[in-house]
């Protein structure tokens, strides 16, 4: 006796589901009434096909439609079917789908290495909503979703419109946090100039450890709203839909109170970042370093349109200030930078490690300013140590000497600090308490004395730099490893 056919709608979904893991797969309709056709007429084939799918069905058409004398299969073999490859679990005609969608992942020898930005990755971050603005906008969205029309059952309709909102309402919230993840630099792929800068203006890690809250408070909100999306799919009253429905918004509210901080820590680093000065490359930088408080920012406001705040205590620049002056035409960059103390540099703040990073990265001239009246705090044999050692360590910058407030000097004795041991002083350093290094500018703001000469002598370094520049005479990245 014949076995009876076997028509388990289950395990023909199954064996459905099996045979879609492979490249490519007949149409769907076509399988279908081929399935239904063969468990009819070869029962024992079927059982063959159901354990086997992959293998059986290609010796099934073949073999079939050679031995078989029926009509409706030699017909079906005829028959023109669409090959359609499995994207994220649907059915696509090829001609649908796009080349990014089906594209395979290279290995990562054949990846090339990430290309590094240019500077300015800065002004192109993302503006970032506040917390509680994100949350409120995706609240007010969700809302307005209704249900699809056609649903003439109250509780299927309510769990339908349920299910949507909810997941309308993860996906407002997700969608922006995926966004700044993908338009936030990678602080590997950024320049040295601005990686030194994320570093020193947020502190060592901080700007990864934000990215890294946001991505998982992305990942917990679409965790959290696919579980009470799907939870209300399945509610079985209108009352119980409802119920569905509360719950999973207060538990996506209670995941925003929780976690939504790094959303407001992420808006803070974007302001301060975007507030960084835009340094261009190719733009001759004059940088202007020395001790703090030696009259540095009073420079840069004679000598470029930057207008830094000057006050009478150390450290009063607390990061980089960048102007800008014109010389027959062109435009230059002159930056102000926070003052060096003499010490190593494992002890030094952020803020000399900024001045450090400048003029390690960026293609500058140094104009050196000093101060030998005493009134900077840096007594001038510190500041004389400080100055040989920074010379030293970027020799072949183009540099400038400026020795500050000679308005105040009168020509006496030199400025002599009681704590100062001169039993050791070198008559380098006897030299320097009197007239500063040599060659140097001797200049006054207050009563503008050698701010002409000094101004003449900036604009020929200047243009000697641009000429580096278009050279191709760049920064060598290891003058400060020394």
């Amino acid at each position: 006796m014949n076995p009876k056919p076997f028509r388990s709608s289950s395990v023909i979904s199954e064996s459905t589901t099996q045979m879609v893991q492979g490249v490519t797969m007949p149409c769907t309709s076509f399988l279908r009434n081929t399935m239904k056709l063969a468990s009819s007429l070869f029962p024992n084939q079927w059982r063959l096909l159901a354990s086997s799918p992959q293998l059986y069905l290609q010796s099934f058409i073949f073999s079939s439609a050679s031995t078989s004398k029926s009509p409706t299969l030699r017909q079906y073999r005829n028959l023109q079917t669409a090959v359609s490859p499995v994207v994220t679990s649907s059915y696509l005609p090829t001609s649908y789908i796009t080349q990014k969608q089906i594209e395979t992942p290279t290995s990562p020898e054949k990846q090339g290495a990430p290309v590094q930005e240019s500077l300015g990755a800065f002004q192109k971050l993302p503006m970032v909503m506040p917390s509680i603005d994100l949350y409120s906008s995706a609240l007010r969205k969700s809302k307005r979703v209704q249900p699809t029309k056609g649903i003439a059952n109250i509780a299927k309709r309510e769990r339908n419109r349920g299910a949507k909102q909810l997941d309308a309402f993860m996906k407002e919230l997700a969608l922006p946090l995926k966004g700044y993840m993908e338009s936030f630099p990678r602080r590997r792929l950024l320049h040295p100039y601005e990686r030194s800068l994320i570093e020193l203006t947020l502190g060592d890690g901080k700007y990864e450890e934000v990215l890294g809250k946001v991505d998982a408070l992305r990942k917990k909100v679409l965790s959290v709203g696919k579980e009470h999306a799907s939870l209300c799919a399945k509610a079985l009253s209108k009352r119980e839909a409802e119920d569905r429905l509360s719950e999973g918004v207060e538990k996506l509210e209670l995941v925003f109170q929780q976690e939504g901080r790094a959303v407001d820590d992420l808006l803070s680093i974007a302001k301060v970042l975007r507030a960084m000065p835009v340094v261009d490359l190719e733009m001759p930088t004059l940088c202007l370093v020395g001790a703090p408080n030696v009259g540095k920012s009073s420079l840069v406001r004679i000598l470029s349109t930057g207008k830094p705040e000057i006050c009478n205590y150390p450290f009063t620049t607390r990061g980089i200030l960048m102007g800008h002056v014109i010389l027959n035409y062109q435009r230059f960059q002159v930056t102000d930078t926070p003052g060096l103390l003499r010490r190593c540099d494992e002890d030094r703040n952020n803020l000399e490690k900024l001045t450090l990073a400048v003029l390690t990265h960026l293609p500058t001239a140094v104009l050196y300013v000093h101060d030998l009246t005493g009134e900077c705090g840096t007594s001038p044999s510190d500041q004389f140590r400080i100055y040989k050692e920074i010379k030293e360590r970027f020799k072949d910058y183009l540099w400038i000497d400026v020795v500050s407030k000679c308005d105040l000097l009168g020509g006496g004795s030199p400025v002599i600090y009681a704590k100062e041991d001169r039993s050791n002083d070198e008559e380098e350093i006897i030299k320097y308490r009197e007239t500063g290094p040599d060659e140097s500018f001797h200049v006054s703001v207050k009563t503008e004395q050698g701010l002409s000469e000094l101004k003449s002598k900036v604009k020929e370094v200047l243009s000697n730099e641009m000429e580096k520049i278009k050279s191709g005479v760049g920064v060598d990245p290891s003058v400060a490893s020394s």
